[in-house]
């Protein structure tokens, strides 16, 4: 598979506090790749820097042969790359129809936002069932949906998704990830950040951990998942059921 994105050597600071220590990561086209860690491991500051919210202090990210790092947040999207971020952030005064709507404002193809929004509909049926209603009064899920439904209608090539499952009920989160493994399937690349790591690691086909701003372990999901060091930290001891 050929790499789609690449992180080399990415350090950000806060101020004068460096909190991503040379990041190197890795993304092939059509995978996707988990990042784990305990919080304040640099994840989320990770997805912010490539989707340009945030500005490298040093090293690069490359979008096929675009710098992305040296390029401002709405170009990136552009380019096609769209996030979704912790917290969900939907426009709560507009309705779902609006807020799909506002995540199609790059892509001026009407025909392409028409095939977009039917896709979501499909993916989310509840959303097609709600797109008058104001999306301040859906329920954290259809929040969440109404999320990875707004980035979709970018048309990105990667969707960065930032703690989708935080806050979501258990039967919430399996619809939410399964709905994931088809946005997959349909070709888009996914990074995701997620504190669910089994939930994480079973649906990704590699995964990097974080520690510190640091990269401290990289391999495919299954030696993940089998490896002790992780079970203990994130897995909740050693169960890989």
């Amino acid at each position: 598979m050929s790499t789609l994105l690449r992180i080399k050597d990415l350090r950000v600071k806060y101020g004068q506090v460096e909190v991503l220590h040379g990041i190197h990561l890795e993304v092939a086209k059509g995978e996707i790749v988990a990042i784990l860690g305990a919080n304040g491991a640099g994840k989320s500051t990770t997805l912010l820097a490539i989707s340009g919210l945030i500005k490298p202090s040093g090293g690069s990210i490359y979008l096929d042969e675009i710098p992305l790092h040296q390029s401002p947040a709405h170009r990136i999207v552009e380019y096609g790359v769209a996030q979704v971020p912790e917290g969900r952030r939907v426009f709560g005064t507009l309705t779902v129809r609006e807020n799909l709507r506002l995540g199609a404002f790059t892509n001026h193809d009407q025909g392409k936002v028409a095939k977009n929004r039917d896709w979501i509909y499909e993916l989310f049926p509840v959303l097609a069932e709600r797109r008058e209603q104001l999306a301040g009064t859906l329920s954290g899920g259809e929040q969440q949906m109404l999320a990875i439904g707004r980035a979709l209608m970018a048309d990105p090539q990667v969707l960065l998704l930032d703690e989708p499952s935080l806050g979501l009920a258990p039967i919430l989160v399996k619809t939410i990830f399964k709905t994931i493994k088809e946005i997959n399937e349909a070709g888009v690349t996914i990074v995701l950040v997620e504190q669910n790591a089994r939930a994480a690691l079973k649906l990704a086909h590699r995964g990097y951990v974080f520690e510190v701003g640091k990269v401290v372990l990289e391999d495919t999901s299954a030696s993940l998942l089998a490896d002790p060091n992780v079970q203990n930290a994130y897995l909740g001891g050693g169960h890989t059921n």
